[in-house]
């Protein structure tokens, strides 16, 4: 089985010892995005909700960039830092995986990245 390093300049840079995501023939593993804007490396404003967007955005751009895209996720995992933002977080997580959502976790954690108040990683197949 072959392993690439994924990384696009779409998303944030790494801000570790750790790659944007991994693919291998049939399936790419993404790092955990936070809400950081790309350009500034710096948390995007407005919340929860705009952090969530902002995740999303970031994870679109990391699975395209590996050939797949959100249709393609299979499992995801939320790590929130406040469980009292799931309904906001889940409302635009809604908006970006639709009517056939994929299997997920969600996991109140002490402390996210940066600050932030959400992280998504996820596990899809190659388009």
């Amino acid at each position: 089985m072959k392993k690439e390093i994924i990384q696009t300049d779409n998303a944030p840079k790494a801000i570790g010892p750790y790659s944007q995501a991994i693919r291998t023939d049939a399936l790419v593993y993404t790092a955990g995005q936070v809400g950081l804007d790309p350009a500034t490396m710096e948390l995007v404003e407005g919340g929860i909700e705009g952090q969530t967007r902002q995740v999303l955005t970031n994870l679109r751009s990391v699975l395209e960039a590996a050939g797949s895209s959100l249709e393609h996720v299979m499992k995801t995992t939320v790590f929130l830092k406040d469980m009292n933002d799931f309904a906001k977080m889940n409302t635009i997580y809604a908006e970006f995986f639709g009517a056939n959502p994929p299997a997920r976790s969600t996991i109140a954690v002490a402390g996210l990245p940066k600050g932030g108040l959400v992280e998504i990683e996820a596990v899809a197949l190659i388009a």
